[in-house]
C-alpha cells in the first residue's frame, strides 16, 4: 500500500509538472534545451538537472517580468495600490501576501499552474511549524527558537492589525474563514523560502540607505535548490531574469542557485533545510553582547569595579544599540570592529575611560580597519591583549553553556552515518545547526586559551 501511495504521488507530481511546463510556455518564460526540471536525482522535491555540459555563462532559463507574481501583478493590483497607505508594515511583506492569499485561492488564478507545485503548504517545515517544546529543546543555545517566536508574534499582530482589517473591508475578494491566520502564516514561510529580492541599484553619490526592494515570487528560479558552492545565478534586467551558469555544469549534475552567504541556523529558520557538515562554508555562530558583559563583571573583584563595567555597558550600548551579538565564522569575527570597540572599552584604564566619556568616543583611532580585521582572524586571536582573550574566552564558555549537554554526542553523531539515519529529519537538521555553532566556539576557545 505504502507503495502504490508513493506511485501515486509521483505520479501527481509529475502531472503538476507537466502543466506548469505548458504554462511557461504560454508565458514566454524561456527553458534551455540544455536543462530539465525533474523530481528524481535532485535533493529536494523538484530540481533542475543539465541534460548536456553547460559552459560558464550560458543562460539556462530566461523569465519575463510580467511571470513574475507580485502585488503590481496580480489580479487585484490595482486595489493594493489604492490602498497602499493602510498595508504598511514593519516587514513590507503585506501587499505580497494578501496577492498571495488571492491568487493561491482563486480557480481562476493566471498563476495557478505555478502554485498548483506546491498544493499543501503544511509540507513546509520551517521551525515556525514544529512545537514550541521541540524547537527549545532541539536547537536551544543556536538563537533559532528566539527568532522563531519573534517571527510568530509579529506575524500574528501584522495579520490582525493590518491583514484582517484590510479583508473585512473587501469581503468580495478575502473571507477571512478561507483567508486564515494559519494560511497566511503558511504564506509567510513559502515567501520565506522561494521568494526573490532585487538587489538595489547603486547611483553615484547617492549616500542615503534605501530600503529594500519587496520581496517577488519568481516561477521556474524558486525551483533550484541552494548550495554554497552552486553553479548558477539569477541576473536581473530591465524586461526580464535569467539564471545564469556562473562555471562549467557536467552533464547529469543538478543546477544549484545560492541563497547568499547563510549559515545553517540562517538556511534553516527561513528555508526549513539545512547543509551537512561540512558542506557549509558560511557556518558562524553567534556570541550574545550580554555574554561579553556577564564576563566582564566575572573579573570584577569589588562593588567599585563592578560599578565601573556597568558604566562601561551602559556606554556602549548606548553606542551600538543594533548589535545584539558578535557574529563569528570559521575564519575568525565578521563584526571585528564592534568587538575592538567593546573590548577597548572594557579593558581600559578609569582615566582613558573618562576621557573617551568626555570626548564622546574616540577623536581619532590609530588602527585602521584592516589591521582590526587581522587582528581578529584566526591567525590574530592568540596575539590579542591576555585581558582581551580572557574576555573572548569567557563569554565564548558562557555561550557554549547555553546549548546545554549533549557536545559529545552530537560530535560522534555528525560523523556516523548510520546513526545519522535513525534521527529524524528534523533532528537530523537542529544536529547540523548546533555542530556547526559549537564547533566555531570551541575553536574560539582553544585560540584565546592560556
Amino acid at each position: 500500500m505504502a507503495t502504490a501511495a508513493k506511485r501515486q504521488k509521483v505520479d501527481e507530481g509529475a502531472d503538476l509538472l507537466h502543466d506548469f511546463l505548458q504554462w511557461c510556455d504560454k508565458v514566454s518564460l524561456h527553458l534551455s534545451e540544455k536543462v530539465c526540471v525533474c523530481q528524481e536525482g535532485t535533493v529536494a522535491d523538484y530540481g533542475m538537472l543539465a541534460k548536456a555540459d553547460i559552459k560558464e555563462g550560458e543562460v539556462l532559463f530566461t523569465i519575463p517580468r510580467s511571470a513574475l507574481l507580485h502585488q503590481r501583478t496580480t489580479a487585484v493590483s490595482a486595489l493594493l495600490q489604492k490602498e497602499a497607505a493602510s498595508l504598511q508594515s514593519s516587514s513590507c511583506w503585506v501587499p505580497l501576501l494578501l496577492a498571495l492569499l488571492y491568487e493561491y485561492t482563486s480557480p481562476q488564478s493566471d498563476w495557478k499552474p505555478y502554485l498548483s507545485l506546491w498544493p499543501d503548504l503544511r509540507r513546509l517545515d520551517h521551525p515556525m511549524f514544529w512545537s514550541k517544546e521541540e524547537r527549545d529543546r532541539l536547537l536551544r543555545g543556536t538563537g533559532v527558537p528566539e527568532a522563531v517566536d519573534k517571527d510568530l508574534s509579529n506575524i500574528q499582530r501584522e495579520y490582525e492589525d493590518v491583514v484582517l482589517p484590510f479583508m473585512t473591508r473587501h469581503p468580495d475578494l478575502w473571507n477571512p474563514k478561507t483567508h486564515t491566520l494559519e494560511l497566511y502564516t503558511e504564506l509567510v514561510a513559502f515567501v520565506m523560502a522561494y521568494s526573490f529580492q532585487e538587489p538595489q541599484e547603486d547611483e553615484d553619490g547617492d549616500e542615503e540607505e534605501k530600503p529594500p526592494n519587496p520581496p517577488m515570487m519568481v516561477p521556474m528560479a524558486d525551483m533550484l535548490n541552494h548550495v554554497s558552492d552552486h553553479n548558477a545565478n539569477l541576473e536581473f534586467s530591465a524586461d526580464s531574469l535569467k539564471m545564469v551558469s556562473v562555471r562549467r555544469i557536467h552533464a547529469g549534475e543538478e543546477v544549484f542557485n545560492t541563497y547568499g552567504q547563510m549559515a545553517n541556523w540562517q538556511l534553516l529558520h527561513m528555508y526549513g533545510f539545512t547543509e551537512p557538515y561540512p558542506n557549509n562554508s558560511n557556518e558562524t555562530a553567534d556570541i550574545p553582547a550580554a555574554n561579553l558583559h556577564k564576563a566582564a563583571m566575572q573579573e570584577a573583584r569589588s562593588d567599585s569595579e563592578r560599578a565601573m563595567v556597568e558604566a562601561r555597558w551602559e556606554t556602549l550600548s548606548g553606542m551600538t544599540q543594533d548589535r545584539e551579538a558578535f557574529i563569528f565564522s570559521e575564519h575568525g569575527c565578521l563584526t571585528d570592529s564592534e568587538l575592538h570597540t567593546a573590548l577597548k572599552v572594557f579593558c581600559m584604564s578609569e582615566e582613558e575611560f573618562s576621557d573617551f566619556k568626555d570626548n564622546e568616543g574616540w577623536e581619532e583611532d590609530d588602527e585602521d580597519e584592516e589591521q582590526i580585521s587581522q587582528a581578529f582572524s584566526n591567525d590574530g586571536l592568540p596575539g590579542l591583549k591576555p585581558s582581551w582573550k580572557q574576555l573572548i574566552h569567557e563569554a565564548a564558555r558562557l555561550t557554549l553553556q547555553s546549548y546545554g549537554g549533549g557536545e559529545d554526542r552530537d560530535r560522534m553523531l555528525i560523523k556516523d552515518n548510520a546513526a545519522l539515519k535513525g534521527l529524524s529529519s528534523r533532528q537530523q537538521r537542529a544536529l547540523q545547526v548546533r555542530f556547526g555553532q559549537r564547533r566555531i566556539l570551541c575553536r574560539l576557545m582553544e585560540l584565546t586559551g592560556s
